[in-house]
């Protein structure tokens, strides 16, 4: 081959790699700056598809995120984590403040892709979206399973997990029928929480009152305030109210408070007269899901799901 061919065969292949080289940085851009629009209970957001920096300030979030194979890069400091979500206490994940108030020097300077907040932590969102594109995940406590469903197939689209998520769906739906089935013949029920040596009692409507809306346990009093804090009771009323089930969660202990524990305030003469408490059917539920991530997440609700069978089908 003569000089000249030599020459016109390295521009040929020199333009070849350029389009190459070109097409690829082309792809590498288009594949960065990929978002989805992902509704949530703000609005609408566009969102990076599959961030890799992601800030969550909710732990029933970061609860279904772990469920999905997702990992967080900041996540809020708390006193305890519940067992599925201990790797976070490892200080290689960045605190990004508490459950309520934000550390907004360090979120910044982290410069997340995406901030999840919800329930406690979404009073913050004005200030967290001029940080970072940030998703509201606030649950509907009147259709708390309808938005655990909602906010797993958000994430799974974000995330691409969406074969995850219909597995761990499914499995929940499956076992909430099933629930539903034990619930029907299984009496009343009465939710209490108690911190601080009082007590409040939650029905249908509320906070934890899935137990009676989705599982379909019966209340054994309607009316009842449906607030965050619920009804402040006395032990006169439960006397008065006369569960088949009593259905506890103890705040403090979820929390890592001392003080008296739930069955050292309900051990007493009024409360042990009734049908919950000569049937054994008292039954102090896990402080870490209904308490602290609301029964919001999906790993916690299944959890749920499955200790109010266990428990149904223990006091038969």
């Amino acid at each position: 081959m003569t000089m000249q061919g030599n020459t016109s065969c390295a521009r040929r292949w020199l333009m070849q790699a350029g389009v190459a080289l070109a097409m690829g940085a082309a792809t590498a851009v288009c594949a960065a700056q990929a978002t989805l629009p992902v509704k949530h209970a703000r609005g609408e957001t566009a969102v990076p598809a599959n961030p890799t920096k992601t800030v969550v300030m909710d732990m029933a979030v970061l609860d279904t995120m772990h469920a999905l194979g997702i990992e967080a890069m900041g996540v809020p400091a708390v006193a305890k984590l519940p067992p599925q979500l201990a790797q976070y206490a490892d200080q290689r994940y960045l605190k990004v403040g508490s459950l309520f108030e934000p550390n907004y020097e360090v979120i910044h300077a982290a410069q997340p892709q995406v901030i999840f907040v919800a329930g406690r932590s979404a009073p913050k969102y004005d200030e967290l979206a001029k940080l970072a594109p940030t998703v509201d995940l606030t649950v509907d406590p009147k259709d708390l399973v309808g938005s655990v469903t909602r906010n797993t197939e958000t994430l799974a689209a974000i995330y691409g997990k969406q074969p995850q998520a219909k597995e761990k769906l499914d499995a929940l739906r499956a076992s909430i029928s099933a629930l539903h089935g034990q619930a029907a013949n299984a009496g009343t029920a009465l939710i209490v929480l108690t911190t601080g040596g009082k007590m409040s009692a939650y029905g249908p409507g509320s906070r934890f009152g899935v137990i009676h809306d989705a599982f379909g346990v019966k209340p054994a009093v309607v009316g009842l305030n449906v607030s965050n804090h619920g009804q402040a009771i006395s032990f006169e009323f439960i006397a008065q109210t006369d569960p088949d089930w009593l259905f506890v969660i103890d705040r403090d202990a979820a929390i890592g408070r001392e003080g008296v524990s739930a069955q050292r305030m309900l051990d007493n003469d009024l409360v042990r007269p009734t049908k919950a408490w000569k049937n054994k059917r008292v039954v102090y539920l896990n402080g870490f899901n209904w308490y602290l991530l609301g029964s919001a997440g999906l790993t916690s609700m299944q959890q749920n799901v499955d200790e109010i069978a266990a428990a149904l089908a223990q006091g038969k």
